[in-house]
């Protein structure tokens, strides 16, 4: 057998075990590049009609509004999450998680990773709703790398119990025990104030957020812990 082949081979094996190395990880992907499978729009059963497209790998939801939420079909409580997300000029968006459908919105329930373009929209100029917050309760450290507008990010939750972290391009940003008085001070003094299950769900859905800005996703997988 010539080189060549014995290379390809052992390509094809390598890439072989890290599927099955990423399975045996209990990774599940939430989308591939092409299938919306995972996903429908917030209290409703089938995926939205309008505004959220897959285009060119990516979960694209269109400016303008109209689109809605999406939320996972599957609950999860304890995980780590891993996406890639960039922005449109001015963008807002958002990643929720142990979202319930007992509210009217999923941020009823929710807390949020937010997803901004930090120098063009006015949430930018408050570090607790800037990008990779913990939304209007915790800013991200001030030394987080987040790229330019066009440019893709790296971003990752992991939430075990009570524990909370958000990561950003491989620098963890922000941390936070649910539980803590700190965090129910925070939520206080907040909008959420008259909220009573906010941040208070064992187990939820992963949300995406529509806010009437182009925002695209991809790679988004989900280990639960």
């Amino acid at each position: 057998m010539s080189r060549s082949k014995i290379g390809f081979l052992l390509t094809l094996l390598a890439l072989s075990a890290g599927t099955l190395a990423a399975a045996d990880a209990g990774w599940v992907v939430l989308f591939d590049g092409k299938s919306t499978d995972a996903w429908r729009a917030y209290r409703q059963e089938g995926f939205p009609k309008k505004g959220w497209e897959v285009v060119d790998g990516t979960l694209h939801v269109k400016g303008g509004g109209g689109a809605g939420d999406l939320v996972t079909r599957q609950k999860f409580g304890d995980f780590e999450l891993e996406w890639e997300w960039k922005v449109s000029p001015g963008a807002n968006s958002g990643v929720m998680y142990r979202v319930t459908e007992v509210g009217s919105e999923p941020w009823n329930t929710g807390p949020e990773y937010q997803i901004l373009d930090d120098a063009l929209h006015p949430d930018g100029k408050n570090p607790k709703t800037s990008a990779a917050a913990l939304y209007a309760l915790v800013a991200p450290d001030t030394a987080k790398a987040l790229k330019p507008v066009g440019e893709w990010n790296a971003s990752r939750i992991v939430l075990k119990g009570s524990k909370l972290e958000h990561w950003l391009n491989g620098q963890r940003v922000v941390a936070l025990d649910l539980s803590s008085p700190e965090a129910k001070a925070l939520i206080a003094k907040s909008k959420f104030k008259d909220l009573p299950r906010f941040a208070q769900e064992t187990s939820g859905f992963i949300c995406l957020q529509d806010h009437g800005n182009d925002v695209w996703y991809r790679a988004i997988r989900v280990r639960p812990l």
